[in-house]
């Protein structure tokens, strides 16, 4: 099992960075829209979704917003990070298949509070962007070292 590790307000600085990959599956698209409730025929119907601009099923634009979600937890600052506020642009449609590449950046620091503002920005498995914003969290209080917890097993 792996270890997570997590940073600090005062082990961060200005232009550290993270990232994370994963590939999209028809079960995350299911599982989403199960958990979202979100059902729209774009993400679930081939047969309505090629009849739109997008020619096909594509995920749900805040599945990817989840895997920001997931990367500022677990990578940067990591384990005990406060989600404070996200702006996001979708750039790109996401399709089952697409392997995605979650990139953070510290962009500043405010030490008042000890917010952290992070760009972030997906990029698909041809290195287009998918999705780009800004971040603003509350850097963990404390150091951790914690055993990564397994997934739990879901299916639909």
């Amino acid at each position: 099992m792996s270890t997570l590790q997590n940073f600090t307000f005062e082990e961060l600085s200005v232009g550290q960075r993270a990232t994370t990959t994963r590939t999209v599956t028809e079960q995350d698209v299911l599982l989403f829209a199960a958990v979202s409730g979100d059902v729209n025929p774009v993400h679930l119907d081939e047969e309505f979704a090629a009849g739109t601009q997008f020619k096909g099923r594509i995920a749900h634009g805040m599945y990817t917003g989840g895997l920001v979600s997931a990367a500022l937890a677990m990578e940067l600052p990591g384990p005990g990070t406060v989600y404070i506020g996200q702006d996001f642009r979708f750039e790109r449609p996401v399709r089952i298949g697409d392997t995605l590449t979650v990139e953070l950046t510290v962009e500043e620091l405010l030490p008042e509070k000890k917010f952290v503002k992070i760009r972030t920005v997906v990029l698909n498995q041809a290195g287009k962007p998918v999705l780009s914003g800004m971040a603003t969290v509350m850097a963990p209080a404390q150091k951790l070292s914690i055993p990564r917890p397994p997934l739990p097993r879901v299916t639909v």
